[in-house]
């Protein structure tokens, strides 16, 4: 009986990944093993990143916020703490869109912080 190797399934399976590591140099695109490495690297680094990336965009929304209400004569932390406290429900993310795209509004927002601190 001849030796049987599943020869079509393991030749879709390293182009398969061969495929995914296209645009990489060298061996990496080119040689299986090395093809493999590569992609598993850079998938675990993928995840990592766009974990990192909403991390980043956090802390550049909190700067933007920063700057200003030290514009308006408050404190990142206070401006937060008089929201809260007046209840007003908008995310770091819109307040900064807010204090870039129309500063006469983040002036209502910021009078609305001073009100709910005292």
């Amino acid at each position: 009986m001849p030796r049987s190797t599943n020869a079509p399934a393991s030749r879709r399976r390293r182009n398969r990944r061969l495929e995914l590591a296209k645009g990489f140099r060298g061996s990496r695109s080119k040689l299986f093993r090395q093809a493999t490495e590569a992609v598993d690297r850079a998938m675990v680094l993928s995840t990592i990143h766009r974990k990192d990336r909403k991390r980043e965009y956090r802390s550049l929304w909190i700067v933007r916020l920063s700057a200003a209400a030290k514009q308006h004569g408050m404190t990142y932390s206070r401006l937060l703490e008089g929201l809260t406290k007046a209840k007003v429900a908008l995310n770091r993310k819109m307040l900064s869109e807010i204090a870039i795209h129309d500063p006469k509004g983040f002036e209502v927002i910021v009078a609305q912080a001073k009100a709910g601190l005292t």
